[in-house]
Protein backbone atom coordinates (compact mmCIF):
# COMPACT_ATOMS: atom_id res chain seq x y z
CA UNK A 1 0.00 0.00 0.00
CA UNK A 2 1.44 3.64 -0.97
CA UNK A 3 0.96 5.90 1.64
CA UNK A 4 2.06 9.46 1.71
CA UNK A 5 4.54 11.03 4.64
CA UNK A 6 1.48 12.92 6.22
CA UNK A 7 0.05 9.52 6.65
CA UNK A 8 2.50 7.98 8.22
CA UNK A 9 3.12 11.03 10.59
CA UNK A 10 -0.82 10.94 11.26
CA UNK A 11 -1.27 7.52 11.68
CA UNK A 12 1.30 8.16 15.16
CA UNK A 13 -1.77 9.30 16.56
CA UNK A 14 -3.37 7.36 19.20
CA UNK A 15 -7.30 8.00 17.47
CA UNK A 16 -5.51 6.46 14.31
CA UNK A 17 -3.22 3.81 15.52
CA UNK A 18 -5.66 1.16 15.99
CA UNK A 19 -6.93 1.37 11.93
CA UNK A 20 -5.40 -1.63 9.86
CA UNK A 21 -3.92 -1.92 6.53
CA UNK A 22 -6.49 -4.50 6.01
CA UNK A 23 -9.52 -1.86 6.62
CA UNK A 24 -8.11 0.60 4.35
CA UNK A 25 -7.49 -1.79 1.80
CA UNK A 26 -11.41 -2.80 2.20
CA UNK A 27 -12.21 0.34 1.91
CA UNK A 28 -10.06 1.41 -1.40
CA UNK A 29 -12.07 -1.74 -2.89
CA UNK A 30 -15.62 -1.59 -1.61
CA UNK A 31 -16.81 2.15 -0.86
CA UNK A 32 -20.02 2.61 0.33
CA UNK A 33 -19.63 6.50 -1.21
CA UNK A 34 -17.07 7.98 -2.94
CA UNK A 35 -16.56 11.70 -3.84
CA UNK A 36 -13.43 13.61 -5.97
CA UNK A 37 -12.52 16.61 -3.81
CA UNK A 38 -11.78 20.03 -6.17
CA UNK A 39 -8.25 19.35 -5.68
CA UNK A 40 -8.75 15.78 -7.09
CA UNK A 41 -8.15 13.53 -4.46
CA UNK A 42 -10.39 11.32 -3.67
CA UNK A 43 -12.77 10.53 -0.69
CA UNK A 44 -14.15 7.56 -0.05
CA UNK A 45 -16.01 5.71 2.87
CA UNK A 46 -17.15 2.34 4.15
CA UNK A 47 -18.09 0.58 7.17
CA UNK A 48 -15.60 -1.60 8.90
CA UNK A 49 -17.95 -3.95 11.14
CA UNK A 50 -15.63 -4.97 13.75
CA UNK A 51 -15.73 -2.02 15.58
CA UNK A 52 -19.06 -0.03 14.02
CA UNK A 53 -17.91 2.59 12.38
CA UNK A 54 -17.20 4.41 9.19
CA UNK A 55 -13.71 4.51 8.02
CA UNK A 56 -12.81 7.39 5.47
CA UNK A 57 -9.90 7.51 3.64
CA UNK A 58 -8.49 10.35 1.09
CA UNK A 59 -6.52 8.93 -1.65
CA UNK A 60 -3.97 11.61 -3.53
CA UNK A 61 -5.08 12.41 -7.48
CA UNK A 62 -3.45 8.66 -8.56
CA UNK A 63 -6.12 6.95 -7.04
CA UNK A 64 -3.33 4.66 -4.81
CA UNK A 65 -1.42 6.34 -2.32
CA UNK A 66 -3.45 7.08 0.83
CA UNK A 67 -2.85 10.40 2.26
CA UNK A 68 -5.41 10.23 5.29
CA UNK A 69 -7.49 7.55 7.30
CA UNK A 70 -9.88 8.44 10.04
CA UNK A 71 -13.05 6.80 11.69
CA UNK A 72 -16.09 9.60 10.41
CA UNK A 73 -18.35 10.05 13.02
CA UNK A 74 -20.64 12.19 10.85
CA UNK A 75 -20.98 9.81 7.84
CA UNK A 76 -24.29 8.35 7.63
CA UNK A 77 -25.69 5.75 5.06
CA UNK A 78 -28.16 7.23 1.94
Amino acid sequence: MKTTRYFKYTRKRPDRSCIKDEWIQFVMNNPLKEEIQSDGRVKKWSKINEVNKYLRIILLEDGETVHNAFFDRDFEEE
